[in-house]
C-alpha cells in the first residue's frame, strides 16, 4: 500500500487514468465493432462510412497512449482490405 504522499497521489491518478483509459478503449472497440458488423451484413457503403468514422477514433487511442501506432495501423489495414473485398 501507498505510505507517502506523493505515492498515495500516483495512486490516485493512476486509478482516475486507469478509468478513462478503459473507456476509451470501449468507445474505440464499439467503432470497431461496427464496421465489423457491416462487413458481416454485406453492405459496402455502410462497412465504408462505418470504417470512416472509425479511423480518426482509433488514431485518438494512439495519441492518448492506448494503442501503438503499428496495432492502429494493421487493425485499419485489415479493415480497409475486408470492406474493398465486399462484393
Amino acid at each position: 500500500m501507498a505510505n507517502t504522499p506523493q505515492s498515495k497521489k500516483r495512486a490516485r491518478q493512476s486509478e482516475r487514468r486507469a478509468d478513462v483509459n478503459k473507456s476509451r478503449r470501449s468507445r474505440i472497440r464499439t467503432f470497431l465493432r461496427k464496421v465489423e458488423e457491416a462487413i458481416e451484413s454485406g453492405d459496402r457503403d455502410a462497412a465504408s462510412a462505418a470504417l470512416r468514422a472509425a479511423q480518426p477514433e482509433l488514431m485518438r487511442g494512439v495519441t492518448k497512449g492506448i494503442f501503438h501506432k503499428n496495432t492502429a495501423a494493421r487493425k485499419m489495414s485489415r479493415l480497409s482490405a475486408r470492406v474493398k473485398a465486399i462484393a
